[in-house]
Protein backbone atom coordinates (compact mmCIF):
# COMPACT_ATOMS: atom_id res chain seq x y z
CA UNK A 1 0.00 0.00 0.00
CA UNK A 2 2.74 2.41 0.51
CA UNK A 3 4.65 1.80 -2.53
CA UNK A 4 1.41 2.14 -4.16
CA UNK A 5 0.93 5.73 -2.73
CA UNK A 6 4.38 6.67 -3.12
CA UNK A 7 3.93 5.78 -6.72
CA UNK A 8 1.39 7.83 -7.01
CA UNK A 9 2.59 10.82 -5.61
CA UNK A 10 5.71 10.51 -7.81
CA UNK A 11 3.52 10.36 -10.92
CA UNK A 12 1.71 13.38 -9.98
CA UNK A 13 4.52 15.25 -10.56
CA UNK A 14 5.02 15.00 -14.27
CA UNK A 15 1.23 15.17 -14.80
CA UNK A 16 1.26 18.35 -12.97
CA UNK A 17 3.93 19.88 -15.03
CA UNK A 18 2.33 18.69 -18.17
CA UNK A 19 -0.77 20.05 -17.51
CA UNK A 20 1.11 23.78 -16.26
CA UNK A 21 3.50 24.10 -19.41
CA UNK A 22 0.20 23.04 -21.57
CA UNK A 23 -1.23 25.68 -20.83
CA UNK A 24 1.34 27.64 -20.40
CA UNK A 25 2.16 27.32 -24.23
CA UNK A 26 -1.24 27.59 -25.24
CA UNK A 27 -1.31 31.23 -23.35
CA UNK A 28 1.66 32.42 -25.53
CA UNK A 29 0.28 32.37 -28.71
CA UNK A 30 -3.59 33.80 -27.52
CA UNK A 31 -3.81 37.26 -28.76
CA UNK A 32 -5.01 40.28 -26.45
CA UNK A 33 -2.59 39.50 -23.66
CA UNK A 34 -2.44 42.73 -20.56
CA UNK A 35 0.71 44.11 -22.93
CA UNK A 36 -2.20 44.50 -25.71
CA UNK A 37 -4.89 45.22 -23.53
CA UNK A 38 -2.58 48.10 -21.85
CA UNK A 39 -1.69 48.92 -24.64
CA UNK A 40 -5.05 49.85 -26.73
CA UNK A 41 -6.07 51.36 -23.10
CA UNK A 42 -2.80 54.22 -23.61
CA UNK A 43 -4.36 54.95 -27.07
CA UNK A 44 -8.15 55.12 -26.03
CA UNK A 45 -9.35 52.60 -28.43
CA UNK A 46 -11.13 49.94 -25.96
CA UNK A 47 -10.73 48.77 -22.82
CA UNK A 48 -11.55 45.17 -23.13
CA UNK A 49 -8.57 44.27 -26.01
CA UNK A 50 -11.30 42.83 -28.27
CA UNK A 51 -9.99 44.79 -30.81
CA UNK A 52 -6.58 43.86 -30.09
CA UNK A 53 -7.65 40.60 -30.07
CA UNK A 54 -9.36 40.20 -33.41
CA UNK A 55 -5.93 41.59 -34.85
CA UNK A 56 -4.42 38.72 -34.93
CA UNK A 57 -0.86 37.27 -32.80
CA UNK A 58 0.45 40.95 -33.19
CA UNK A 59 -1.25 44.20 -32.22
CA UNK A 60 -1.48 47.50 -33.43
CA UNK A 61 -0.82 49.27 -30.82
CA UNK A 62 3.13 49.69 -31.57
CA UNK A 63 1.97 52.71 -34.02
CA UNK A 64 1.15 55.40 -31.44
CA UNK A 65 3.25 54.50 -28.57
CA UNK A 66 7.36 54.76 -28.58
CA UNK A 67 9.50 51.72 -27.59
CA UNK A 68 10.23 52.48 -24.34
CA UNK A 69 6.78 52.92 -22.95
CA UNK A 70 6.08 49.39 -24.44
CA UNK A 71 9.28 47.87 -22.76
CA UNK A 72 8.19 49.74 -19.52
CA UNK A 73 4.56 47.69 -19.95
CA UNK A 74 6.76 44.37 -20.91
CA UNK A 75 8.51 45.13 -17.52
CA UNK A 76 5.22 45.88 -15.87
CA UNK A 77 3.31 42.08 -16.56
CA UNK A 78 6.74 39.90 -16.31
CA UNK A 79 6.77 39.93 -20.49
CA UNK A 80 10.35 41.07 -20.55
CA UNK A 81 11.91 37.90 -19.85
CA UNK A 82 11.95 34.71 -22.61
CA UNK A 83 8.92 32.46 -22.17
CA UNK A 84 11.10 29.66 -20.89
CA UNK A 85 12.69 31.52 -18.08
CA UNK A 86 8.71 33.26 -17.34
CA UNK A 87 7.98 29.73 -16.88
CA UNK A 88 10.56 28.62 -14.49
CA UNK A 89 9.88 30.91 -12.18
CA UNK A 90 6.20 30.50 -12.21
CA UNK A 91 7.09 26.90 -11.46
CA UNK A 92 9.79 27.84 -8.72
CA UNK A 93 6.82 29.72 -7.28
CA UNK A 94 4.27 27.17 -7.52
CA UNK A 95 5.95 24.63 -5.59
CA UNK A 96 6.92 27.12 -2.58
CA UNK A 97 2.75 27.46 -3.10
CA UNK A 98 3.18 31.22 -4.19
CA UNK A 99 0.03 31.53 -6.87
CA UNK A 100 1.49 35.22 -7.84
CA UNK A 101 -0.97 38.19 -8.01
CA UNK A 102 -3.43 39.33 -10.17
CA UNK A 103 -2.59 41.53 -12.85
CA UNK A 104 -5.68 43.18 -13.18
CA UNK A 105 -6.95 43.33 -9.29
CA UNK A 106 -3.91 43.63 -7.40
CA UNK A 107 -4.57 40.64 -5.08
CA UNK A 108 -2.77 37.68 -4.44
CA UNK A 109 -4.24 34.80 -6.18
CA UNK A 110 -4.73 33.00 -3.11
CA UNK A 111 -6.89 35.82 -1.88
CA UNK A 112 -8.76 36.07 -4.31
CA UNK A 113 -9.59 32.23 -4.13
CA UNK A 114 -10.28 32.38 -0.19
CA UNK A 115 -12.76 35.49 -1.12
CA UNK A 116 -14.54 33.60 -3.98
CA UNK A 117 -14.53 30.44 -1.94
CA UNK A 118 -17.25 30.62 0.54
CA UNK A 119 -20.33 31.26 -2.69
CA UNK A 120 -18.92 28.11 -4.66
CA UNK A 121 -18.71 26.10 -1.27
CA UNK A 122 -21.96 27.31 0.07
CA UNK A 123 -23.83 26.37 -3.55
CA UNK A 124 -21.57 22.88 -4.03
CA UNK A 125 -22.13 21.36 -0.46
CA UNK A 126 -25.78 22.28 -0.49
CA UNK A 127 -25.83 20.29 -3.78
CA UNK A 128 -23.41 18.19 -3.27
CA UNK A 129 -25.85 16.91 0.39
CA UNK A 130 -28.78 17.41 -1.21
CA UNK A 131 -27.88 15.35 -4.40
CA UNK A 132 -26.81 12.19 -2.48
CA UNK A 133 -29.56 12.31 0.70
CA UNK A 134 -32.43 12.13 -2.31
CA UNK A 135 -30.18 10.18 -4.79
CA UNK A 136 -29.27 7.15 -2.58
CA UNK A 137 -32.70 6.47 -1.04
CA UNK A 138 -34.18 7.24 -3.98
CA UNK A 139 -31.59 4.39 -6.32
CA UNK A 140 -32.96 1.82 -3.04
CA UNK A 141 -36.36 2.48 -3.84
CA UNK A 142 -36.32 1.92 -7.35
CA UNK A 143 -34.04 -0.99 -7.41
CA UNK A 144 -36.42 -2.63 -4.72
CA UNK A 145 -39.90 -1.97 -7.29
CA UNK A 146 -37.75 -2.67 -10.30
CA UNK A 147 -40.41 -2.44 -13.00
CA UNK A 148 -43.31 -1.33 -11.48
CA UNK A 149 -45.23 2.12 -11.57
CA UNK A 150 -42.79 3.67 -9.14
CA UNK A 151 -39.92 2.87 -11.59
CA UNK A 152 -41.13 3.85 -14.26
CA UNK A 153 -42.34 7.28 -13.25
CA UNK A 154 -39.45 8.69 -11.20
CA UNK A 155 -37.19 7.54 -14.01
CA UNK A 156 -38.88 9.89 -16.31
CA UNK A 157 -38.94 12.38 -13.44
CA UNK A 158 -34.90 11.42 -13.14
CA UNK A 159 -34.04 11.97 -16.83
CA UNK A 160 -36.30 14.91 -17.42
CA UNK A 161 -34.47 16.51 -14.79
CA UNK A 162 -31.07 15.65 -16.16
CA UNK A 163 -32.13 16.26 -19.48
CA UNK A 164 -33.09 20.05 -18.80
CA UNK A 165 -29.69 22.85 -18.11
CA UNK A 166 -29.34 23.93 -14.94
CA UNK A 167 -29.32 27.57 -16.10
CA UNK A 168 -32.64 27.23 -17.85
CA UNK A 169 -33.86 25.67 -15.21
CA UNK A 170 -32.49 28.53 -12.70
CA UNK A 171 -34.32 31.26 -15.71
CA UNK A 172 -37.91 29.73 -15.07
CA UNK A 173 -37.40 29.21 -11.16
CA UNK A 174 -36.35 33.32 -11.68
CA UNK A 175 -39.41 34.11 -13.54
CA UNK A 176 -41.87 32.09 -11.49
CA UNK A 177 -40.94 32.13 -7.98
CA UNK A 178 -38.84 35.13 -7.78
CA UNK A 179 -40.38 37.48 -10.40
CA UNK A 180 -43.74 36.61 -10.92
CA UNK A 181 -44.94 35.32 -7.42
CA UNK A 182 -41.95 36.88 -5.63
CA UNK A 183 -41.65 34.23 -3.40
CA UNK A 184 -37.20 34.57 -3.83
CA UNK A 185 -35.15 37.07 -3.64
CA UNK A 186 -33.50 37.55 -7.61
CA UNK A 187 -29.54 37.81 -6.60
CA UNK A 188 -27.25 37.68 -3.74
CA UNK A 189 -26.43 35.34 -1.27
CA UNK A 190 -27.79 37.39 1.44
CA UNK A 191 -29.87 40.68 1.93
CA UNK A 192 -28.33 44.37 2.19
CA UNK A 193 -28.74 44.39 5.94
CA UNK A 194 -27.88 41.00 6.49
CA UNK A 195 -24.91 42.06 9.20
CA UNK A 196 -27.76 43.84 11.46
CA UNK A 197 -29.82 40.84 11.50
CA UNK A 198 -29.70 38.36 14.67
CA UNK A 199 -28.15 34.80 14.22
CA UNK A 200 -31.35 33.34 13.95
CA UNK A 201 -32.65 35.73 11.12
CA UNK A 202 -29.13 35.44 9.08
CA UNK A 203 -29.52 31.96 8.95
CA UNK A 204 -33.06 32.58 7.76
CA UNK A 205 -32.13 35.14 5.37
CA UNK A 206 -29.01 33.01 3.70
CA UNK A 207 -31.55 29.73 3.52
CA UNK A 208 -34.22 31.95 1.55
CA UNK A 209 -31.60 33.08 -1.02
CA UNK A 210 -30.20 29.52 -1.37
CA UNK A 211 -33.19 27.51 -2.29
CA UNK A 212 -33.24 28.88 -6.00
CA UNK A 213 -29.51 28.53 -7.06
CA UNK A 214 -29.61 25.17 -4.75
CA UNK A 215 -32.54 23.89 -6.69
CA UNK A 216 -31.33 24.74 -10.38
CA UNK A 217 -27.95 23.10 -9.40
CA UNK A 218 -29.38 19.87 -7.85
CA UNK A 219 -32.21 18.87 -9.91
CA UNK A 220 -30.10 17.39 -12.63
CA UNK A 221 -27.43 16.32 -10.57
CA UNK A 222 -28.75 13.16 -8.39
CA UNK A 223 -29.90 11.87 -11.89
CA UNK A 224 -26.38 9.70 -12.76
CA UNK A 225 -26.23 8.82 -8.75
CA UNK A 226 -29.83 7.25 -8.75
CA UNK A 227 -29.60 5.10 -11.23
CA UNK A 228 -26.08 4.30 -10.54
CA UNK A 229 -27.68 3.02 -7.20
CA UNK A 230 -30.67 1.88 -8.73
CA UNK A 231 -28.44 -0.47 -11.05
CA UNK A 232 -25.94 -1.56 -8.43
CA UNK A 233 -28.42 -2.94 -6.16
CA UNK A 234 -29.89 -4.98 -8.94
CA UNK A 235 -26.74 -6.36 -9.87
CA UNK A 236 -26.03 -7.55 -5.96
CA UNK A 237 -29.98 -8.77 -5.04
CA UNK A 238 -29.41 -11.32 -7.98
CA UNK A 239 -26.36 -12.97 -6.49
CA UNK A 240 -26.18 -15.94 -4.63
CA UNK A 241 -25.84 -14.74 -1.52
CA UNK A 242 -28.95 -12.65 -1.50
CA UNK A 243 -30.54 -16.37 -1.83
CA UNK A 244 -28.85 -17.40 0.89
CA UNK A 245 -29.79 -14.70 3.44
CA UNK A 246 -32.97 -15.56 2.55
CA UNK A 247 -33.37 -18.74 3.21
CA UNK A 248 -31.34 -18.45 6.61
CA UNK A 249 -34.90 -16.58 7.15
CA UNK A 250 -33.51 -12.85 7.53
CA UNK A 251 -36.13 -10.21 6.67
CA UNK A 252 -35.92 -7.96 3.58
CA UNK A 253 -34.88 -4.98 5.33
CA UNK A 254 -31.71 -6.92 7.05
CA UNK A 255 -31.31 -8.64 3.41
CA UNK A 256 -30.68 -5.12 1.45
CA UNK A 257 -29.27 -2.96 4.42
CA UNK A 258 -26.61 -5.12 5.95
CA UNK A 259 -25.68 -7.32 3.40
CA UNK A 260 -26.67 -6.26 0.02
CA UNK A 261 -26.24 -2.50 0.67
CA UNK A 262 -22.05 -2.82 1.63
CA UNK A 263 -21.69 -4.36 -1.54
CA UNK A 264 -23.69 -2.54 -3.64
CA UNK A 265 -22.42 1.35 -2.29
CA UNK A 266 -19.05 0.27 -3.53
CA UNK A 267 -18.83 2.52 -6.69
CA UNK A 268 -21.10 5.35 -5.13
CA UNK A 269 -18.70 5.47 -1.73
CA UNK A 270 -15.30 5.52 -3.99
CA UNK A 271 -16.66 8.28 -5.83
CA UNK A 272 -17.85 10.32 -2.58
CA UNK A 273 -14.16 11.87 -2.12
CA UNK A 274 -13.87 13.65 -5.03
CA UNK A 275 -17.74 14.68 -5.10
CA UNK A 276 -16.96 16.38 -1.60
CA UNK A 277 -13.87 17.89 -2.27
CA UNK A 278 -15.27 19.04 -6.00
CA UNK A 279 -17.86 20.55 -3.84
CA UNK A 280 -16.14 23.31 -2.30
CA UNK A 281 -13.79 24.05 -5.26
CA UNK A 282 -16.46 23.95 -8.24
CA UNK A 283 -17.78 27.24 -9.33
CA UNK A 284 -20.95 26.96 -11.43
CA UNK A 285 -20.50 30.24 -14.22
CA UNK A 286 -24.10 29.85 -15.63
CA UNK A 287 -25.28 29.75 -12.46
CA UNK A 288 -23.56 32.35 -10.18
CA UNK A 289 -23.76 34.96 -13.30
CA UNK A 290 -27.41 34.21 -13.74
CA UNK A 291 -28.37 34.54 -9.78
CA UNK A 292 -25.35 37.50 -9.25
CA UNK A 293 -23.39 35.16 -7.00
CA UNK A 294 -19.67 36.23 -7.28
CA UNK A 295 -17.49 32.18 -6.93
CA UNK A 296 -14.93 30.88 -8.44
CA UNK A 297 -16.84 30.26 -11.51
CA UNK A 298 -17.33 34.02 -12.47
CA UNK A 299 -13.66 34.53 -10.92
CA UNK A 300 -11.91 32.15 -13.72
CA UNK A 301 -13.88 33.13 -16.56
CA UNK A 302 -13.18 37.30 -15.71
CA UNK A 303 -9.94 35.70 -15.62
CA UNK A 304 -9.98 33.77 -19.04
CA UNK A 305 -11.74 36.68 -20.79
CA UNK A 306 -9.30 39.74 -18.82
CA UNK A 307 -5.81 37.58 -19.74
CA UNK A 308 -5.02 37.37 -16.51
CA UNK A 309 -2.74 34.86 -16.39
CA UNK A 310 -1.19 34.40 -12.74
CA UNK A 311 -5.32 33.86 -11.98
CA UNK A 312 -5.84 31.48 -14.73
CA UNK A 313 -2.31 29.35 -14.39
CA UNK A 314 -2.84 29.96 -10.50
CA UNK A 315 -6.01 28.35 -10.20
CA UNK A 316 -5.21 25.44 -12.64
CA UNK A 317 -2.48 24.36 -10.63
CA UNK A 318 -4.33 24.72 -7.26
CA UNK A 319 -7.03 22.59 -8.53
CA UNK A 320 -5.38 20.48 -10.49
CA UNK A 321 -3.45 19.29 -7.64
CA UNK A 322 -6.22 18.91 -5.16
CA UNK A 323 -7.82 16.96 -8.20
CA UNK A 324 -4.78 14.49 -8.43
CA UNK A 325 -4.94 14.11 -4.92
CA UNK A 326 -8.62 13.48 -4.64
CA UNK A 327 -8.17 10.82 -7.11
CA UNK A 328 -5.40 8.71 -4.84
CA UNK A 329 -7.85 9.01 -2.05
CA UNK A 330 -11.19 7.94 -4.03
CA UNK A 331 -8.95 4.82 -5.14
CA UNK A 332 -8.04 4.07 -1.97
CA UNK A 333 -11.68 4.19 -0.97
CA UNK A 334 -11.22 0.89 -2.77
CA UNK A 335 -9.27 -0.97 -0.22
CA UNK A 336 -11.40 0.73 2.86
CA UNK A 337 -15.02 -0.32 1.23
CA UNK A 338 -13.76 -3.28 -0.02
CA UNK A 339 -11.21 -5.38 1.54
CA UNK A 340 -10.74 -8.25 -1.44
CA UNK A 341 -9.15 -5.25 -3.17
CA UNK A 342 -5.30 -5.06 -3.37
CA UNK A 343 -3.25 -2.83 -5.37
CA UNK A 344 -0.05 -5.36 -6.77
Amino acid sequence: MLVYILKRLLLMVPTLFGVLLLTFAVVQFVPGGPVEQMVSQLQGRDSGGERAASSGAGYRGRQGLDAKRIEEIKVLYGFDKPPVERFWLMMKSFARFDLGQSFYQRKDVWQLVLEKLPVSASLGLWTFFLSYLIAVPLGVSKAVRAGTRFDFVTTLIVLVGYAIPGFVLGVALLVVFGGQLQWFPLRGLTSANWEALSWPARIVDYLWHIVLPVTAMVFGSFAVTAMLTKNAFLEEIRKQYVLVARAKGLSERQVLWRHVMRNALIPIVTGFPAAFIGAFFTGSLLIETLFSLDGLGLLSYESVIRRDYPVVLGTLYLFTLIGLLTKLVGDLCYVWVDPRVRFD
